[in-house]
This record gives structure tokens, C-alpha cells and sequence, in this order.
């Protein structure tokens, strides 16, 4: 998966308690399990311009097609200039 994905920037008070390199249909994406000020979740961070054919709509019902999204999650895109944050699984 070569070095794309060593420069995530990542908020000093997260704790990364599972990072994996993986793919998701044709794109390379690391998964991540994380915990932040009471909150556990997870994250599926894209290259934003592997993604950039979709909009946010069609991003989320990719990443919910999957089998990480449990049903009745909250999902909260957040776009970089490098990486695309889909984050969901909100447990507080």
C-alpha cells in the first residue's frame, strides 16, 4: 500500500486503539478504531482524490453498504486536502 497513508493528521488527545491498512472495493483506506474525550468510534480514511467523484451523500451510502456501519449509526464526513475522515459507531 506504499507510504500514502503516513502522513493522517491526528488530534493529540486521540487515542488510536486499532489503525489497519486495508481495501475498500477499489480504493486503499486505513481503518481505525478511536477513542476521544469519552467517545469511542470508528474511521474509514480515504485519499480524498480517490474520492472525489462523490459527494458526501454517496460516500455515506458506500461506507453503509459495507459491513462496518452498524444500522441506526450516526456517519460524519470530514474532508481534507490529502484524506477523507468517514467516521461512525459513536459510543459515549
Amino acid at each position: 500500500m506504499s507510504d500514502k497513508f503516513n502522513d493522517i493528521p491526528r488530534d493529540s488527545d486521540t487515542k488510536i486503539i486499532f489503525t489497519s491498512p486495508m481495501r475498500w472495493g477499489e480504493f486503499d483506506i486505513v481503518y481505525e478504531k478511536w477513542y476521544w474525550d469519552g467517545i469511542n468510534a470508528e474511521s474509514i480514511i480515504f485519499l480524498t482524490k480517490d474520492i472525489s467523484s462523490f459527494d458526501d451523500v454517496a460516500l455515506e451510502a458506500d461506507v453503509r453498504d459495507g459491513p462496518l456501519v452498524r444500522e441506526n449509526s450516526q456517519v460524519t464526513i470530514k474532508r481534507g486536502e490529502n484524506f477523507t475522515f468517514v467516521n461512525f459507531n459513536f459510543v459515549s
